[in-house]
């Protein structure tokens, strides 16, 4: 249920919440999942690298063992030869220590990726209230934690009461070897032993980690509202929109305006539509529309293009056409060239008449307007 809302949450988290939770260090994590990961690891690295430390332990431990009689009698030198001990262990155990960080590493990176927040570190003095710390104990979740860990420890017990039966015939065996051999021999006993409990845990981990995963998108579902409120935080209210498209088309209008003096021609359907047409002579490129509108935006770019005495020619299906097909500073599609040529041929006619004081040729009419443009 949605907090002091009474809407139950229903929808699926949206990514600005999802980002705001990770922000916040709420990303989903399975403590199983990373137990797993690090035994596994561990038992591994075990079986790779036991008897180079096993080697290199039985050398450390002779040269500690091994100390000068005048050395045992010398504080600084005892000192001295700790630290060179500690020294060499550690130097020894760096491999497996690397490994097992990295396997640590795996776990959370896998499931939630790598997060660091200062949000989820911070001090909280709601954190120390002991009324929430025994609500969470005994809340649905505690409950889970609950019987996830007896699960666990009764599953360990069963496989370990299993492997002992296995292998007490070895295990007995033991006594009858010689000092060297039971040592490796037991070693290698355990470190199988420690393989099989920790791949154990897989099934474990198996079911926890989905789990985690669907009680973490749970809590992060939202209110059909708290979507609604979200949409219009990011995108705007429907009224600041509005407003905002009502001052483009403004702009945009204004500067169509500008430009409809340098049009060559304006067609018409003849109240509805109006496109205004330019054509460089000199270049290449086909005739370009400068200024287009229906209704009041139309009206309004005839009113224009009297005044300047530009040509207005009434063709309902190529200036149809043409508004459908063309936005502004774009040249029209090829498949209306010959159908603006006649207008433009008309208009160059028209021109010389008047340049020359004959008669004004006929308006062009039976337009080819290919039928799927009409």
């Amino acid at each position: 249920m949605a907090q002091g809302s009474g809407e139950e949450r229903t929808e699926q988290p949206t990514p600005k919440r999802l980002r705001e939770a990770k922000e916040k260090g709420q990303v989903p994590r399975s403590r199983e999942l990373n137990s797993t990961i690090v035994l596994m690891v561990a038992a591994v690295g075990l079986m790779m690298l036991g008897g180079m430390l096993v080697d290199d332990l039985a050398v450390i431990m002779r040269d500690a063992l091994t100390i000068e009689r005048a050395k045992v009698m010398d504080p600084a030198a005892l000192v001295q030869q700790f630290g060179a001990v500690i020294g060499k262990a550690l130097w020894m155990l760096s491999p497996f220590l690397a490994l097992l960080v990295l396997a640590a590493m795996t776990g959370p990176v896998s499931m939630g990726g790598f997060s660091f927040s200062t949000k989820a570190i911070a001090f909280k003095g709601s954190k120390l209230d002991p009324f929430k710390g025994l609500g969470r104990i005994f809340s649905a979740k505690g409950l889970m934690e609950l019987v996830k860990t007896l699960a666990k420890f009764l599953l360990v017990a069963a496989v370990s009461v299993l492997l002992l039966w296995s292998l007490k015939t070895e295990l007995l065996s033991l006594a009858n070897e010689s000092l060297g051999r039971a040592i490796a021999h037991a070693g290698t006993l355990f470190v199988w032993a420690f393989l099989a409990l920790s791949s154990v845990l897989i099934l474990v981990a198996a079911i926890d980690v989905p789990f985690q995963l669907w009680q973490h998108k749970k809590q992060l579902k939202m209110t059909f509202k708290e979507v609604k409120d979200e949409n219009k935080e990011t995108e705007g209210r429907p009224e600041v929109k509005s407003k905002i498209r009502a001052l483009q088309r403004e702009i945009s209008q204004r500067r169509m305006m500008e430009k409809l003096p340098d049009a060559d021609v304006v067609i018409t359907n003849p109240t509805h539509y109006a496109v205004a047409l330019c054509y460089e002579r000199e270049g290449n490129g086909a005739p370009r529309v400068v200024a287009k509108g229906a209704d009041l935006v139309a009206m309004r770019i005839r009113e224009v293009a009297q005044s300047h005495n530009i040509t207005i020619v009434s063709a309902p299906p190529l200036a149809r056409a043409l508004y459908a097909t063309t936005e502004l500073e774009q040249e029209i599609p090829a498949e209306l060239y010959v159908a603006v040529a006649h207008i433009l041929a008309y208009i160059y006619q028209l021109d010389a008449a008047h340049a020359q004081g004959g008669e004004e040729p006929p308006v062009p009419t039976d337009l080819p307007v290919p039928d799927e443009y009409k």
